[in-house]
């Protein structure tokens, strides 16, 4: 049996950095209930598309929600604040998380000493934009920007540039799921829970390896470069007849491999023997270079580089990623039972047994509030009348 079914998710989640998280948390087949304020719910619920023809259902939502159970509860009552320890109590909740301010910690009676006093081994997770002790707020942009990314992005004479994907939520994202393992792991060794405070802006420099070291150390100053590569040559993008393509020589036997096709003879020459001389003169060999990519296809470009075994790809579109081998046979899905909308999701970053027992198939991304009878009639116990007073009382 999958041990990381047993495991039960308390989520009061919004926007993309939990819900990713919890999100990767439910492929591995864990329990993952999401809380929602009752009025305003998860503002995500309202980007994109309105493919399903519902309010709160948008396209946005649906990315990163399969797999999960939604209720709601407004934590700012005290009933809302009972409701919420009698659902850590009686599930037996492993993990709280949360990516409110901590500000609002107390408020809504989520910090970690008071869930602490209800379950004493419980691992509790607060993601911040920068910390426990800032209430600062944080889009992924804005630690994109801050945390040295944007810099690093773009072309050297152009203005800074945001990343295609949400690297510092989704590189938060992979860091906590990496903490809680690691909490559950000391909580089965020693019994005891945990309190993780997790911040996406040291998270985000955290990446920065070799520019950290390289400035501070050295002085050397880090910026953006386009698509070349600082310290190896030629690593860069080419147009071909028929598209595009990305090429990656990494030493200098690759070099000398690639100056044994045909068409790249022209390109020997003893300063570019080694990459120091082929980063000296980088500007004047990619330009080399294009000449020589504009006259041959896509295609045959990738099978001379594979038979010297050199890295090489197209530039593929997304629409040709979902196509891939090596993406299409393991792509998930989650069908709606209301309306029939089949959605087709990212893959998994490793498979998982849980998501080959289903055959990649995840339960569909939650509507608001859906599972309200699920947990506090059926787990909680709760008759019908009492839940529809707490519902005209706004507490769920």
């Amino acid at each position: 049996m999958n041990p990381l079914a047993k495991l039960k998710i308390l989520s009061l989640e919004q926007a993309t950095v939990l819900p990713y998280l919890t999100y990767r948390l439910a492929m591995d087949g864990a329990e993952v209930i999401r809380i929602e304020h009752p009025v305003y719910g998860d503002p995500n619920r309202f980007v994109g598309e309105n493919r399903l023809g519902e309010e709160k259902m948008n396209s946005y939502y649906l990315c990163i929600n399969a797999g999960k159970k939604a209720i709601t509860l407004n934590l700012a009552e005290k009933e809302g604040q009972e409701l919420l320890a009698r659902l850590i109590k009686e599930l037996d909740v492993d993990v709280f998380a949360t990516n409110q301010l901590p500000r609002n910690y107390q408020k809504l009676g989520i910090d970690y000493e008071r869930l602490r006093s209800i379950k004493e081994d419980i691992v509790w997770l607060g993601v911040t934009g920068f910390g426990p002790d800032s209430n600062e707020a944080a889009y992924d942009p804005i630690l994109q920007a801050r945390g040295g990314l944007m810099e690093l992005t773009g072309e050297p004479t152009g203005f800074p540039q945001v990343l295609g994907i949400p690297l510092p939520d989704m590189g938060a994202s992979e860091h906590g799921y990496g903490l809680i393992m690691k909490a559950l792991f000391t909580r089965a060794a020693t019994g005891k829970g945990s309190r993780i405070d997790l911040s996406m802006f040291e998270s985000t420099v955290s990446w920065l390896t070799v520019p950290i070291t390289l400035t501070g150390s050295f002085g050397q100053r880090i910026t953006r470069r386009g698509n070349t590569h600082e310290f190896f040559a030629p690593v860069s993008v080419f147009q071909t007849r028929d598209g595009f393509v990305y090429i990656a020589v990494g030493n200098d036997r690759q070099w000398a491999s690639l100056t044994e096709l045909e068409p790249f003879r022209g390109l020997r020459d003893p300063a570019y023997e080694r990459n120091e001389g082929r980063i000296k003169d980088v500007e004047n060999l990619n330009r080399r270079l294009s000449g020589v990519f504009k006259e041959l296809e896509t295609e045959e470009v990738l099978r001379m580089f594979k038979s010297i075994t050199v890295p090489a790809s197209k530039i593929q579109s997304i629409k040709e990623v979902l196509e891939d081998p090596l993406v299409s046979s393991r792509l998930l899905r989650a069908k709606d039972p209301r309306t029939g909308i089949e959605i087709i999701l990212a893959p998994a970053p490793y498979r998982t047994d849980f998501l080959c027992e289903r055959g990649g198939i995840l339960s569909f991304p939650p509507r608001f509030g859906e599972h309200n009878e699920l947990y506090f009639g059926e787990r909680l116990g709760m008759g019908g009348e009492q839940l529809q007073e707490l519902r005209q009382r706004g507490i769920i």
